[in-house]
Order: structure tokens, then C-alpha cells, then sequence
């Protein structure tokens, strides 16, 4: 799979028998929808909020020294996940800067820009890069 070209996805219109059946469906009171095989969750002591996230990625062209890329490929797992190491390396560096310089330093605009607490790629998977 990895190094094929991405499948386009189709929005193909609604025929005119699944209009229908969603007319039916938003028809429907709560009370008269079947939800007996999805079971209730009656303690959400454990639930953690946000687990769910992914922050939204921009794609830029960044030239970078051959030996850091080189460095970051070798201390991946099978020299994938490399970005999301740099990625993660980058956003703890900003963040680290913000909390020295406080809102001093042209940081004020970039405090506004960095989510706080704001976790980068799969963290259970991320190397410990000692920065």
C-alpha cells in the first residue's frame, strides 16, 4: 500500500430510494429507533476527553541538512514515522521557547498560533529525542 498514489474519493449522489430511506429515518422519534444492539454506557468515569484528535496537518517543501533527515530515518522504527518525530521535536522546541520568553520577544503572535498542551503524531510510538 505504502508509496501508491491516494484514492480519490466519490461523492456520488443520493438515488432516490436512500432519500427516501433517510427522510424515513429523521422522521423517526428517539424513542421508536432500535438501539438494542449497541450497548449503554452508564459509567464514563474512565472516558477521556480529546483522544479523538488529530490536529490538522499543512504539507510544506522544507530543505533540510542530508545528515538531520539521515539521523531521523535511522532512529525511526523501520524508517517510518520520521516526520512525526521531527514534527514532535519542533513543537516541544516552540513550546519550550514560550515558556521561557513568556509574551516577551515577538512570541505574542506565536503564542496565539501553538495550541497549549497540544500532543503531535501517535505519542506512544515517539522515541525520546533527549530535547
Amino acid at each position: 500500500m505504502k508509496g501508491e498514489p491516494m484514492k480519490k474519493g466519490t461523492s456520488k449522489a443520493l438515488s432516490k430510494e436512500q432519500k427516501a430511506e433517510l427522510q424515513a429515518l429523521a422522521a423517526l422519534s428517539d424513542e421508536q429507533i432500535d438501539t438494542s444492539d449497541i450497548p449503554e454506557i452508564l459509567d464514563w468515569s474512565g472516558a477521556k476527553r480529546g483522544l479523538l484528535y488529530r490536529p490538522v496537518k499543512r504539507q510544506i517543501t522544507l530543505r533540510l541538512d542530508a545528515d538531520v533527515v539521515a539521523w531521523f530515518k535511522a532512529n525511526a522504527p523501520g524508517g517510518r514515522g520520521y516526520q512525526t518525530e521531527m514534527n514532535r521535536v519542533l513543537r516541544k522546541h516552540a513550546q519550550r521557547t514560550l515558556n521561557t520568553r513568556g509574551s516577551r520577544g515577538g512570541t505574542r503572535t506565536a503564542s496565539k498560533m501553538l495550541r497549549p498542551g497540544a500532543k503531535s503524531g501517535n505519542q506512544s510510538s515517539a522515541k525520546s529525542s533527549g530535547t
